[in-house]
């Protein structure tokens, strides 16, 4: 848990680790969760479900844009996903992570184009 402190950066392995420990004591899950947003709030720790939510709002606003996803929206949302987690996680993850949130909620992505990239598959 002390990582927490070096890293700046709550994973959701780290995340269940407190929240077990808060258990532990008596702390209900969704108090324990009001407590984790405070304490990062406070200290300026990112939360790791906190940036997939954010990214995932992000990738459905666009997917309500136009009815697509295309590259350009894709890496806008993997650039602002690894600023929020201050490159905690790797491009790669997060690639799987955003491809996963897409096809999870059944958005569409537009490839193709000029040259017929296949970026999405």
């Amino acid at each position: 848990m002390l990582q927490v402190f070096d890293d700046q950066y709550i994973d959701r392995q780290e995340e269940k680790n407190i929240l077990e420990e808060g258990i532990k004591m008596g702390i209900g899950v969704e108090e324990g969760l009001a407590i984790i947003r405070q304490v990062a709030s406070e200290k300026s720790l990112v939360i790791e479900r906190a940036v997939e939510e954010r990214a995932q709002e992000v990738l459905e606003q666009f997917a309500l844009n136009d009815g697509v996803i295309d590259k350009k929206e894709f890496e806008k949302t993997l650039t602002l996903f690894k600023s929020a987690c201050h490159g905690k996680v790797s491009d790669i993850a997060i690639k799987r992570r955003l491809k996963q949130m897409i096809l999870t909620q059944g958005w569409k992505v537009k490839e193709g184009g000029l040259f017929g990239s296949k970026w999405f598959s």
